[in-house]
């Protein structure tokens, strides 16, 4: 793909992430944030994590900080938001970027569960918006899941897959905006069952995170559940579905459970307990262990 012009609307966890992926590839890249903090360190926190991550170190060059929102959409061929999860927030920014960008421009919102139809729906020129859902951290997961609404073009949406694929990303096309899209709607599924093992009283959580560490989630990576439902035979799933699928949690809100741990402020890391008890050095290492875990993986991709 040829180079392309992009501007990144939020310079925190996932806007500089976004930024550095773009401008490792060769795009030049205009960011913005309106908290000045942000953007004054973000070249910076990009120049080291290229170091950390052994990327070229001149890609941090190719990231221009930009204090106005008008000036950084103003020339971009592709915008995609990464700021926090507010609706209401999201819908006014892109008011103002499709006011101050080129009409041809395409805008994307990096949300991971608000439907991008309900951020678009104010919008002018429909056709060109569309989500790009990018996991944490983006400079280490493949994914980019891009999310058409009704009024997408099969254009933009073309465009933007040829983009990502571009950059080394594994773009997944999302045909129906539905909240969550499609990763978050499989984690979160599997999630809610874990939270019900522990409040049924049939494991801790402790026991659950073992189980899938140690069992199934082995082999995720290189064998997704629908192979492995053709690999051991449709009649098999189907057989274990008639008898499992009645006891699986199915309420469609939230775990009392997990209410009653936020409201007794058990915030997980936060507060140094949630579903377990966590120190700081038992949380230093458990991040250490996943970045380790993501880097590993992306170095055998290479």
């Amino acid at each position: 793909m040829a180079k392309a012009r992009i501007a990144v609307i939020g310079a925190g966890l996932m806007g500089h992430g976004i930024a550095q992926v773009f401008a490792v590839a060769g795009h030049d890249v205009i960011i913005t944030d309106s908290v000045a903090e942000s953007l004054e360190t973000v070249t910076a926190r990009i120049a080291a994590a290229l170091k950390d991550l052994g990327d070229d170190p001149n890609a941090v060059a190719r990231v221009t900080p930009q204090r106005e929102l008008a000036a950084a959409v103003r020339d971009a061929d592709f915008v995609v938001e990464a700021v926090s999860e507010n609706l209401s927030l999201k819908q006014k920014l892109f008011a103002d970027i499709e006011a101050h960008a080129r009409h041809d421009a395409i805008l994307a919102s990096n949300t991971s569960v608000i439907p991008i139809t309900d951020i678009m729906s104010g919008l002018t020129r429909r056709e060109r918006a569309l989500g790009t859902h990018w996991w944490n951290p983006p400079t280490l997961v493949p994914l980019v899941e891009v999310i058409g609404t009704q009024w997408t073009s099969p254009q933009a949406i073309d465009w933007t897959m040829a983009l990502h694929d571009a950059v080394g990303k594994k773009p997944a096309h999302v045909k129906q905006d539905v909240p969550g899209f499609i990763g978050n709607r499989l984690q979160h599924a599997l999630w809610r069952e874990a939270v019900s093992l522990v409040e049924r009283g049939i494991c801790d959580a402790e026991t659950v995170d073992t189980v899938i560490k140690a069992a199934f989630g082995r082999r995720l990576a290189v064998l997704g559940p629908l192979e492995n439902a053709d690999l051991v035979g449709t009649d098999l799933t189907l057989a274990i579905h008639q008898t499992v699928l009645t006891d699986i949690e199915a309420r469609p809100g939230p775990s009392p459970y997990l209410e009653k741990l936020v409201a007794d402020g058990k915030l997980g890391f936060k507060s140094g307990e949630g579903f377990r008890k966590w120190s700081p050095e038992q949380q230093a290492a458990l991040r250490a262990k996943v970045m380790q875990h993501l880097k590993k993986a992306r170095a055998d991709d290479a």
